[in-house]
């Protein structure tokens, strides 16, 4: 019983953790796209801002897809060979073409600098470090 809910409160804090990321990764995007906005950037303000949405829709993706393959282990919980499902493997894999595919499309008829993409999907590694940074100041208890 006692295992069961450290087992809860653990999932809670990284609930709390992955909420965190998420809403820095769009605060942190969209505040440098707005920058680069009233500095007279617009092609990278707009590139800054299409990689931040991409990079928040990466990450929950990726979210989903890990969330799929831990409740499917924890159905085969006891078997000797547990088996991930297939789409589990093709998910994974249609996320990065479909974003790969995402960014050749809006560099080719949006025409906005594939740097200013890339940049935006760093917005994510920033919200990242800086949700862990947070949780090493700030531990729950």
């Amino acid at each position: 019983m006692g295992a069961r809910i450290v087992k809860v409160a653990e999932e809670v804090a990284g609930a709390v953790t992955e909420r965190r990321i998420a809403w820095l990764t769009l605060l942190i995007g969209f505040v440098a796209a707005a920058i680069l906005a009233l500095s007279h950037q617009r092609p990278w303000a707009t590139g800054l801002a299409i990689g931040t949405v991409l990079a928040w829709l990466n990450f929950r993706w990726l979210k989903r897809g890990l969330d799929a393959l831990v409740r499917a282990s924890d159905a085969q919980q006891g078997r000797e060979r547990p088996q991930v499902p297939l789409a589990t493997y093709f998910t994974a894999i249609f996320r990065y073409g479909l974003l790969a595919l995402a960014v050749y499309v809006i560099f080719n008829y949006l025409h906005v600098p594939v740097g200013s993409m890339v940049v935006g999907l760093c917005a994510l590694a920033v919200a990242t470090i800086a949700a862990s940074v947070w949780e090493i100041l700030h531990p729950v208890e």
